[in-house]
């Protein structure tokens, strides 16, 4: 069984960091606000970035880390900007 970790990207340029074993199931329900909290009140979202894992803890631990990200590093991440994303890591205050 697979586990992702994934990010959305609001309607209102905000992102959201969760962790599934069904990506397809967990979009349709934020798309349909079915979850309430942070992406029902930032409808429609758009799955921007999302990755495999072999277990739930290594897809939970990605989604905290991410949600410690600030934006610019979320959005390098989207990008695929490796050197970017180290740039970052480094200077906490960008």
């Amino acid at each position: 069984m697979a586990f992702y970790a994934y990010l959305l990207r609001c309607n209102d340029g905000s992102y959201y960091a969760g962790h599934t074993d069904d990506l397809e199931f967990r979009l349709a329900q934020h798309q349909a606000g079915a979850l309430g909290g942070y992406t029902s009140k930032r409808l429609p979202v758009q799955l921007v970035w999302c990755d495999t894992f072999l277990t739930r803890d290594d897809a939970f631990w990605a989604e905290r880390k991410l949600k410690g990200w600030g934006k610019a590093k979320k959005e390098a991440l989207i990008a695929g900007d490796w050197e970017l994303i180290q740039v970052l890591a480094r200077n906490r205050q960008v």
